[in-house]
């Protein structure tokens, strides 16, 4: 299983850009993900999140500015980022709970991340 992330660059302050991370290979469900980010200097953040069932959770510092989504049926979750700021600059990753195996009825889940990719907001 791999989590491809895309989207990532160079934006102004105020600005826009979409992310997407989308999972490939044998999945046999995907549970919650969410969008981190580290800063230099900074520990890794959580950004947002969503359940399966659609749920969000966001950062208070994203809130109102950014939306977080997700296309099942393409095993794909999007960050939609508005209004940036300076200090939203980090490299943002993402990271779901895929099941790649499963027994009977019972799906195991485990931990996958993506690889990271910078997002810089200069002022």
């Amino acid at each position: 299983v791999q989590l491809q992330a895309s989207g990532g660059g160079l934006v102004q302050a105020g600005g826009s850009l979409r992310r997407s991370c989308a999972a490939s290979g044998v999945i046999f469900g995907i549970n919650a993900v969410g969008w981190y980010r580290q800063a230099p200097g900074k520990e890794r953040e959580l950004v947002a999140d969503i359940t399966s069932g659609g749920s969000t959770n966001y950062a208070d510092s994203v809130k109102g500015r950014f939306t977080i989504s997700r296309d099942n049926a393409k095993n794909t979750v999007y960050l939609q980022m508005n209004s940036l700021k300076p200090e939203d600059t980090a490299v943002y990753y993402c990271k779901a709970n895929i099941a790649t195996t499963h027994k009977g009825w019972t799906r195991y889940y485990s931990e996958y991340w993506g690889q990271g990719t910078l997002v810089t907001s200069p002022a």
